[in-house]
This record gives structure tokens, sequence and C-alpha cells, in this order.
């Protein structure tokens, strides 16, 4: 049933649990790559370079894949709202990824740093905005 209804099926294996986890990965290099982009934007906004310019010349070369140029053009405009995936989502499934981290002994040092952003985002009034607005830690940590 999933694949006529379905783009594409990705079996993961024999127990349902186990797709729950490759949404959890999933949504988890995605926030790290928002984080990556705040903190890339931030650093070439300190030495004057606009981020837009750097988003540009990431997703023109190293990183010209979708997700990538979607954040980067977020980030870059500001374009926070109105949000696609809210940010308290965000902070949700980076919880979760840890736990699932937790019970199988995995560390997962990034998604505690990302833990920790969410929470600093939702206490600077950002829990309505889409969760690339996680980026904007990065440039408040920046003095930006």
């Amino acid at each position: 049933m999933l694949e006529l209804i379905g783009q594409r099926v990705w079996p993961v294996g024999e127990r349902a649990p186990m797709a729950n986890v490759v949404k959890l990965a999933c949504n988890f290099a995605l926030a790290s790559t928002i984080e990556t982009l705040g903190e890339a934007g931030a650093l070439a906004q300190a030495h004057g370079i606009e981020p837009r310019t750097l988003y540009e010349v990431m997703t023109g070369s190293l990183f010209a894949s979708p997700a990538w140029r979607v954040y980067a053009g977020l980030i870059g405009e500001q374009r926070f709202e109105p949000a696609g995936f809210r940010m308290p989502l965000g902070l949700k499934d980076v919880r979760l990824a840890l736990q699932a981290g937790e019970a199988s002994h995995t560390p997962l040092p990034i998604a505690s740093l990302l833990r920790d952003h969410f929470l600093a985002a939702i206490a600077n009034g950002d829990a309505e905005k889409d969760w690339s607005a996680l980026a904007l830690t990065a440039f408040r940590n920046a003095g930006l």
C-alpha cells in the first residue's frame, strides 16, 4: 500500500520503531545543518561578509543539495515565519534522538548542543518561528 501512495519506500527493518529512529536521525541531521549554517553565517558576518553571500557560495558548490539551499535561503533572508516546522517540534525530535542514543549507549554530543540551542532560542522568544531560526542562536552568541 505504501508503495502505491508514496514516492518511495525504504525498508529499514522488521520492527516499526526502526522507522521512527530513521525519522529522528534525519531530523537530527537537518537540525545539525541549521546549526552549522548559523555558525558559519555568524563567522562570515563577524568578518564583514553577508551571510547570504556565504550561503550562495556554499549551496552553489560544496553543499548543492535541496536541504542546504532551502535552509540557507531561510536563514540568509531571515524568513522564519510562517513556520513550516516550529521550534518546539525540533526540540522534541532532538530530545527523542538523545533518548534513543541513550537507550543504545550511542553518544550524540552534537544533539546535546542542539538541545541547549533550541532551549535558548525558545527562551529568546523564537518558539513560534520555523526551526531554521535556530541559526539565530549562533548569531546571538557571536554578539551579532
